[in-house]
């Protein structure tokens, strides 16, 4: 880890979805620059995935790597719809760290359906988490930041759906517009502490939301229309990335590398076009 860049070092970042995946890769590279982490997670079945969900183990994993690394970790397995809890472990954390500086509201759900059959528990749910869930990490975070005083960084994961959109998941697409729209909007409000808000729109990543029959479903809605199914194709010939890759994104997004840098969609999806 000797050549990773030290930006990080004395500082705090918050991070949802935590327990592996996109948000694993984000605590270990904050660690390796030198940030202490609170890593959150469900860590548990999410509602109506056709992928297989995290675990508490999966979260102990990441605060075992986050340590090997000789970084300060607390963990929580919590859900960001319970805007409370996640309240209450941010704030503890920022008792026990000292301080808050970094917030990325990672965690989300993706569900493949037709338009006309999805559910509306499948669109409450995409909502709850993707979008509400989303505002509930920020408003139980910037506080810190705005008390601290020091400014902050905050990167909300939205997707290439967030941009463009993703055919055969209207809900996902229309949470993933939504997110884009939060991070102009806190941007806008919270640049008068020097805390700056960015989105980032990941395309295609090799995370376990492919595993189990997730590419099955993608396959099988892909056949109820297949000239959609273009949609996506990317530019380079490398599709999809590796979790790091959107790492790399994230630590030049909270970094002072990018403090003139808010209010920005960086998309990291190979070029990904409509088709």
């Amino acid at each position: 880890m000797s050549t990773v860049p030290q930006r990080q070092q004395g500082k705090v970042a918050f991070i949802t979805g935590a327990a592996r995946g996109q948000g694993r890769a984000h605590a270990l590279r904050l660690a390796a620059e030198g940030a202490d982490i609170l890593a959150l997670d469900l860590a548990g079945p999410l509602p109506g995935v056709p992928y297989e969900s995290a675990t508490p183990d999966d979260l102990a994993e990441t605060a075992k790597l986050v340590e090997s690394l000789d970084r300060r970790v607390l963990t929580h397995q919590g859900d960001v719809r319970d805007f409370e809890d996640m309240k209450a472990f941010v704030d503890r954390g920022v008792t026990e760290f000292g301080r808050l500086d970094v917030v990325v509201a990672n965690a989300g759900i993706c569900i493949p359906a037709t338009w006309d059959e999805t559910t509306p528990a499948q669109f409450k749910d995409t909502i709850d988490i993707n979008v509400t869930g989303v505002w509930n990490t920020v408003m139980a975070a910037a506080p810190h930041l705005v008390a601290g005083g020091n400014g902050g960084a905050i990167v909300l994961t939205s997707s290439y759906a967030g941009k463009k959109m993703q055919p055969f998941m209207i809900h996902y697409t229309a949470s993933k517009h939504a997110v884009t729209g939060m991070t102009r909007a806190f941007a806008a409000e919270l640049g008068k502490h020097d805390i700056r808000v960015n989105s980032v729109h990941p395309g295609g990543v090799a995370t376990p939301m492919g595993s189990g029959d997730m590419v099955t479903e993608i396959e099988r809605t892909n056949a109820t229309n297949p000239k959609l199914a273009a949609m996506g194709t990317a530019f380079l010939n490398q599709g999809w990335v590796e979790a790091d890759e959107i790492a790399n994104a994230v630590a030049f997004l909270v970094s002072d590398e990018a403090r003139f840098i808010t209010a920005e969609h960086l998309s990291i999806d190979a070029g990904a076009q409509y088709f």
